[in-house]
């Protein structure tokens, strides 16, 4: 059985935290920041465990904030340029998980002192990320912080371009919101401009997930930024584009569609079949869609399906799942079956009685059928 991942933040790398910290200032409470990280470790989950070490280290470091943080910058690994799956802390430093209370700690403390915390952060991502470190500064301060956020788009170290655009995501997961740029991501868009034919994919992909979170809000915006990237775009950035238009697709959103060439289907429906009338949860809904092409050319295609389940009320709520992509010949059929499951799930209450499939192709519906659940 895998080990919990709330356990990346464990005795062991405390009291490996608590070595370094010692070895770069012999004054340090050691064992007191060892006795408050590790307080009931096993009772606490992974964010409540990394706030009780950055907790500790407020309380143990020293007062003075420069100086902590050159004490904890002192600590960091000797081997910067380290495999994103080598994430570990060792006797040659902290890296990885290690870093994020201590990131959290430059954000508790380090507003006031704005630049030398930006530049610490900086400092801190290149072993890890300090993407929700960052973000408090965004908040306080958004012109002064991504005048920063611009100059790191520059940055040779990967880690530190990726946290250009990671930090300022509007929507990131397990990150405080940033309001002003889900209202208005116009301040952000430069940073992704830079950053779009960046090297690293890891950098790329950041790119197209902030412009994923911006498509939740901003759907034209992004369809506009689709279609400006991809005149003369390289096979990377076209892959960065479909990434950062995934929402858009699955919604059926058709100026992104348009943008990614996918346009009206000309093709006919030869049959679509609903296999199990009714479903017990916990098993799959089994459903097959023949189509035949009726254009003179070749047409590039994506073929979604829509589970609208049934709500307390009785009302239906839809949800888009991905079934194929592909380009269909001229005049060719094409055939296309599915199982899919219904399975118990934490985010959704399944109730029983009608619920209907639809099939969407480049966003356009081409047919809907209903079946039973029984729960």
């Amino acid at each position: 059985m895998a080990d919990a991942f709330k356990n990346v933040f464990s005795t062991q790398l405390i009291s490996l935290m608590g070595m370094h910290l010692e070895r770069v200032d012999p004054r340090f409470q050691r064992k007191r920041f060892t006795r408050l990280a590790s307080r009931q470790l096993d009772s606490l989950e992974l964010k409540e465990r990394s706030n009780q070490i950055r907790s500790a280290l407020e309380r143990t470091l020293s007062r003075n904030f420069r100086e902590a943080c050159e004490h904890l910058l002192a600590t960091l690994h000797k081997w910067p340029d380290f495999d994103l799956s080598d994430m570990g802390s060792d006797e040659h430093g902290i890296r990885g998980w290690g870093i994020m209370p201590m990131a959290d700690f430059v954000a508790a403390r380090g507003l006031d002192d704005f630049d030398f915390s930006m530049g610490v952060l900086r400092d801190m991502t290149k072993l890890s990320s300090s993407e929700f470190a960052v973000r408090p500064f965004l908040l306080h301060d958004p012109e002064r912080a991504l005048s920063h956020v611009e100059a790191w788009t520059q940055d040779k170290n990967q880690h530190v371009r990726r946290l250009a655009s990671e930090g300022c995501r509007p929507r990131l997961p397990w990150g405080m919101r940033l309001r002003s740029f889900v209202e208005d991501p116009s301040p952000i868009l430069p940073i992704l401009e830079s950053l779009k034919d960046d090297s690293a994919e890891y950098v790329q992909r950041s790119v197209a997930n902030n412009l994923n979170d911006i498509s939740k809000d901003h759907p034209n915006i992004v369809s506009g930024i689709a279609e400006w990237w991809l005149d003369g775009a390289s096979t990377n950035r076209k892959r960065l584009v479909n990434h950062a238009c995934r929402s858009l697709i699955k919604s059926g959103h058709k100026p992104t569609l348009k943008a990614l060439g996918y346009r009206k289907p000309k093709l006919r429906v030869l049959s679509f079949d609903v296999h199990t009338q009714t479903v017990t949860l916990g098993d799959r809904l089994t459903f097959s869609l023949e189509l035949v092409s009726e254009s003179a050319s070749p047409q590039p295609i994506i073929v979604d399906f829509i589970v609208h389940h049934r709500k307390s009320n009785g009302s239906l709520s839809p949800k888009v799942f991905k079934l194929k992509t592909l380009t269909l010949p001229a005049g060719q059929t094409v055939q296309i079956s599915k199982n899919h499951p219904m399975k118990p799930i934490t985010t959704r209450a399944y109730y029983a009685g009608q619920h209907a499939l639809e099939v969407q192709i480049n966003g356009e519906s081409v047919g809907q059928l209903d079946f039973e659940l029984s729960v």
